[in-house]
Formats: C-alpha cells, structure tokens, sequence
C-alpha cells in the first residue's frame, strides 16, 4: 500500500498545479496591517517603469516593482481597484503576491 503524502504546517490551499480549471491563479495583495485581497482571480493589471500590464493564469514566472497606480484583481465577474502608491509583484506558478508599502 502506497504511503499518502505528508502534509506540511501552514499547507491549506491547493497547489498551483492544482488550480482545476485553469482559468483562475491564486492573488493575494496585502501589507504589513492589512489585506486587501486573498482569493482567486481571472486577471489582475498595475503598472511598472514600462508601462501597464496584465497577468492571466498560467504566466511565467516573474517579479516587478511597481509604480503608483491602481492594482485592478477581477475576480468573479468583479472588479477591485486597490490604489499604491509603491510595492512588489511575484508571480509563480498561478499564486501571485502583491506586497504593499515597501
């Protein structure tokens, strides 16, 4: 009988690969007192030194600074617009976090 795998503190959301449909990405957009967003998103858009940009499932990795603009998570046919004045964007594997006021 094959062992299960063990699960580690603190692991409560599915794997990236284990977005089901793939039409969603775990986001997560907070500071150091407070959360703006924690969910799954379609999309989320925000603007660096080049300009604006979009991050759909299943983008490359990355990793940005941001510039002041307003971070937009569209999520269930909702739109939330989170204005920054600064702040860095990681994007792997469908989880992207937004760190704010850095």
């Amino acid at each position: 009988m094959a062992e299960e795998p063990q699960k580690t503190e603190g692991e409560e959301k599915p794997a990236a690969s284990e977005h089901v449909d793939g039409k969603t990405m775990h986001v997560k957009v907070y500071a150091p007192f407070k959360v703006y967003f924690d969910g799954e998103a379609e999309s989320i858009s925000a603007v660096n030194e080049t300009g604006p940009f979009d991050i759909l499932p299943k983008h490359h990795n990355f990793m940005t600074l941001l510039d002041a603009c307003d971070v937009i998570v569209r999520s269930g046919g909702n739109e939330e617009k989170i204005p920054i004045t600064r702040g860095i964007m990681h994007v792997k594997a469908d989880e992207i976090i937004v760190f704010l006021d850095v």
